[in-house]
């Protein structure tokens, strides 16, 4: 069991406890890493690469979540527990936190204040959300 999840799991919290899918993990993954190439393409717009960055990194990061057997409540929770679905550290979390409240700004006040340097940043944290996907044991 996964105690640190299991605390954020529960009537009024950030985590529901629901029983691994395969198939659902599988299309996430899928999506995910469709997505992530999609977001690698320089030719499309920074925008463009942004939300493809943000969106694989999400896909990615909830089937982490559900691996374990827990559905998010909210999109940033996802990101926050890494630690503990996929073992990794700040250097990949803060970069998708931050890039949630960039996405947040963009969606809601309609200002996407992004530069080459956040998406290469979203990217790489991605990917190392992907190879971390890899490492875990088929369900």
């Amino acid at each position: 069991m996964n105690f640190p999840l299991e605390r954020l799991s529960g009537p009024g919290k950030a985590l529901k406890a629901e029983s691994p899918d395969a198939q659902e993990f599988a299309g996430l993954k899928r999506s995910g890493l469709a997505r992530l190439k999609d977001a690698g393409n320089v030719s499309l717009s920074q925008e463009g690469r942004f939300d493809l960055g943000y969106n694989a990194a999400h896909a990615l990061s909830h089937a982490a979540l559900r691996y374990h057997g827990f559905r998010a409540a909210n999109r940033y929770i996802v990101f926050q527990v890494l630690p503990h679905t996929l073992g990794l550290g700040p250097e990949v979390w803060r970069v998708l936190a931050k890039c949630h409240e960039i996405r947040n700004v963009g969606e809601y006040e309609g200002d996407l204040n992004i530069n080459e340097r956040i998406v290469k940043d979203l990217i790489a944290a991605c990917n190392a959300v992907a190879a971390a996907l890899e490492t875990l044991t088929p369900l």
